[in-house]
This record gives C-alpha cells, sequence and structure tokens, in this order.
C-alpha cells in the first residue's frame, strides 16, 4: 500500500508540468510533408489558421485562410489544409519533401493561438502512429502509465 502511494505521488509530480507538442511534422507515404497543428479551434467561431516554416532568418507563409495573406508563390497548389474532426489542422504539402532545408522550424497557428517545432530534415519521421507518437513529447507519459497499469493489475 505504502509502495502504491509513493509511485502514485511520484507520477503525479511527473504529469503536473507535462505538456505535449500541438504540431507534429511527419512525411507520408507518397513522400508529402503533412503538419498536424492540434490546437482546437473556438467552437461556434470561423476559426483563421496559418502554416508556415522557417529556415535561418527567412520565414515562408504555406497555407492561410486569413483575409490579406496569402501564401508564397512556390506553395500556390501544392499544398491544402484540412479540419480534423477531433481538433485542430492538418497541413499536407507536394513536392517538397527531398528538398528540405537541414534544420527547418515549422509554425501553424489557429485563431491567434500559435505552436512551433523544429524538425532536421533526415529525421523526419513516417506518418504511422507508432512513430508520431514516439516522436511526440507526451510519449514518455503514455508509457509511463502503461508500465504503471501493468504492474498494479
Amino acid at each position: 500500500m505504502l509502495k502504491s502511494l509513493f509511485v502514485f505521488g511520484v507520477l503525479g509530480v511527473l504529469l503536473i508540468p507535462a505538456t505535449c507538442n500541438k504540431i507534429s511534422v511527419c512525411v507520408e507515404d507518397d513522400r508529402d510533408l503533412r503538419v498536424d497543428c492540434l490546437i482546437e479551434p473556438k467552437p461556434n467561431k470561423i476559426n483563421s489558421y496559418e502554416f508556415s516554416w522557417s529556415s535561418g532568418t527567412k520565414e515562408s507563409l504555406i497555407n492561410t485562410n486569413v483575409s490579406g495573406s496569402a501564401a508564397e508563390v512556390q506553395f500556390k497548389d501544392k499544398s491544402y489544409v484540412e479540419e480534423l474532426e477531433s481538433e485542430g489542422y492538418r497541413m499536407t504539402l507536394s513536392g517538397f519533401t527531398d528538398n528540405l532545408p537541414h534544420n527547418t522550424t515549422y509554425m501553424c497557428k489557429i485563431s491567434g493561438e500559435a505552436a512551433r517545432v523544429t524538425v532536421e530534415a533526415d529525421q523526419l519521421v513516417p506518418c504511422s502512429a507508432v512513430s508520431v507518437l514516439l516522436k511526440s513529447s507526451c510519449s514518455w507519459i503514455i508509457c509511463l502509465l502503461l508500465f504503471f497499469y501493468h504492474t498494479h493489475s
């Protein structure tokens, strides 16, 4: 009993500061780049989104629905955005996976709330549930929970 209280106490302390990435980047089977922005849209409101990347000091807007803004010419007709059922938006970009800069920061903004992640081109993962989960900052939390569930059942 005392051991269980200690273990769950430590787990509780570890989980308090834990936050998950609200953005993930991966490569689909057809070599398209996929960026999932998991910022929950505001209910009963037309939500705005922006997807961009930067390498060095230059930021490039890839896709947006913000009035008065436009994606750069090189991305015109190369990307599309769809709303995810659970939360957020998914942007898919065709034809750039083989030409990505070595170190790229991907950014998304939904209704003013922003998320960003930096990924090295040679470390892009394939878009599968397992690989995206392992790259997520929440994966250690899930593994910890599964471990404790298994040892206490």
